[in-house]
């Protein structure tokens, strides 16, 4: 198991078969993401869960965090999360979690930064950390 910069199609192929199959793959592609880092774990040749990360004023942002389903549960997210907060100390790191992920951030410790709010009809928290 390794973890390595991630091509975008690769990126969108999961984060659409995940997080959005009902919508078209476009909806998982944003205009950032050019700009952005994408890394994954790889296991037997396989990409087998991503995150994307974004630079911002504020800190380092990740998005688009998911492991394919049949590979959930088995600690590669977390082995992914725990590389990504390891290798930047002492910044800011943050994300708008689904409400129903924040007990998963909550043992990175990112902890809840506002409100709750709704986006293409899931409910979202800022959370943080530094």
């Amino acid at each position: 198991m390794i973890i390595q910069e991630i091509n975008l199609d690769t990126v969108w192929q999961i984060r659409h078969q995940v997080m959005w199959p009902e919508r078209d793959v476009s909806f998982v592609r944003i205009p950032e993401d050019a700009e952005a880092k994408h890394l994954g774990v790889v296991l037997d040749d396989q990409v087998v869960s991503i995150i994307s990360l974004f630079e911002t004023p504020e800190g380092l942002q990740f998005r688009k965090f998911a492991t394919l389903e049949s590979e959930q549960g088995k600690g590669y997210g977390s082995y992914l999360l725990k590389h990504v907060i390891d290798s930047h100390p002492g910044k800011l790191i943050w994300c708008h979690a689904r409400v129903e992920k924040q007990a998963f951030y909550e043992k990175f410790g990112l902890f809840a930064r506002s409100t709750t709010f709704e986006k293409s009809g899931k409910t979202y928290v800022r959370m943080e950390r530094v």
